[in-house]
């Protein structure tokens, strides 16, 4: 029995770090490109623009984190796998 969880307990983990990053670099993609258009529009507001683009990416980039931190803890400290 020990084998089958042993089992799920990597395919779960390797799920959870594919589809917990798809999101996350689909979204990190859609933000820089609109924060490109905004500076292609209006130059002089690109420092604004850039930092806060940096707060959201990391905001986002937190999901990803968050994805990978429960993965680790499927695959190393999980009380069913023996």
């Amino acid at each position: 029995m020990t084998g089958y969880i042993d089992i799920i307990s990597i395919l779960v983990a390797g799920f959870t770090v594919s589809f917990g990053a798809l999101g996350p670099a689909l979204a990190e993609g859609r933000a820089v490109a609109a924060a490109l258009e905004a500076i292609a529009r209006q130059p002089e507001a690109a420092g604004t623009i850039s930092r806060t683009l940096f707060v959201g990416l990391a905001m986002i980039e937190t999901t990803a984190i968050y994805c990978l931190v429960i993965a680790l803890l499927v695959l190393f400290a999980n009380p069913y796998a023996g």
